[in-house]
């Protein structure tokens, strides 16, 4: 069975992302900072070949040791999906240094240190999927820390994916529009509005979606894809102005 590590996999879509991996005979590593969240995913998930480690994603040690407790208990790695993200949002007038820093350490930072880490643990090949926002695609108020971290992070992808090719390493992309979730944005219809008015499709994606996709960018399947940035919005970054406009 291959072997998966999922961060930031203890809720939201990567928690998806490791229960999809699962039912597709993955063998997953789950790892994330929150330890209540770890609790909870390890009791949903109980008696899955899934481990749950603690660690921070921008603590390079603690990732190292984490990456060597899946390798012992599951062996090289096949697969590396960067879920972890900050989700900080502040108008550009009123955000600090600090917050920046926070975004930048989390989104950023954190996906190349783990993506170090895997590359020493890999088995013969490696694919890397990282998650995010459409927001590093399509500037958004109150999302510069947020935006810029993610555009940064399909840049970081694009580079990986440009320089590891030759050692049977792909990277890629899903950024993700307005999600289905138990987040109480999903359920504030004033909050959806700005996003949905410019989504073509009119609906927010739905969690199934975006874990198709990662499952697909792990696969044989897609085994010429790299360095490419899957887009999945309802259309949300494509659109202009909509038709009654």
């Amino acid at each position: 069975m291959p072997v998966a590590v999922v961060t930031g996999g203890a809720a939201g879509a990567g928690l998806a992302v490791a229960e999809r991996l699962l039912d597709d005979g993955w063998k997953v590593a789950v790892i994330d900072a929150d330890p209540s969240a770890l609790a909870e995913a390890e009791d949903l998930l109980r008696g899955e070949e899934a481990i749950f480690l603690a660690a921070d994603v921008t603590d390079e040690d603690e990732i190292a040791e984490a990456f060597d407790q899946v390798v012992d208990s599951f062996g090289p790695l096949s697969a590396l999906v960067n879920a972890a993200c900050a989700r900080r949002e502040a108008p550009f007038e009123e955000m600090s240094a600090e917050l920046l820093r926070e975004v930048l350490e989390i989104n950023l930072v954190g996906p190349f240190v783990a993506a170090e880490a895997a590359l020493e643990r890999m088995e013969d090949g490696l694919s890397i999927v990282n998650l995010i926002s459409v927001t590093g695609l399509r500037a958004s108020s109150g999302a510069a820390a947020l935006g810029a971290s993610q555009a940064g992070l399909k840049m970081m992808t694009e580079a990986m994916a440009l320089e590891l090719g030759s050692r049977s390493v792909r990277v890629n992309c899903v950024a993700i529009g307005l999600m289905e979730s138990s987040s109480p944005f999903i359920h504030d219809a004033e909050r959806q509005r700005p996003w949905l008015d410019r989504t073509p499709l009119g609906r927010p994606v739905s969690v199934r979606e975006v874990t198709a996709a990662v499952a697909y960018l792990l696969s044989p399947e897609s085994a010429s894809i790299t360095g490419h940035t899957l887009v999945i919005d309802g259309g949300f970054s494509a659109a202009g102005l909509l038709p009654d406009e």
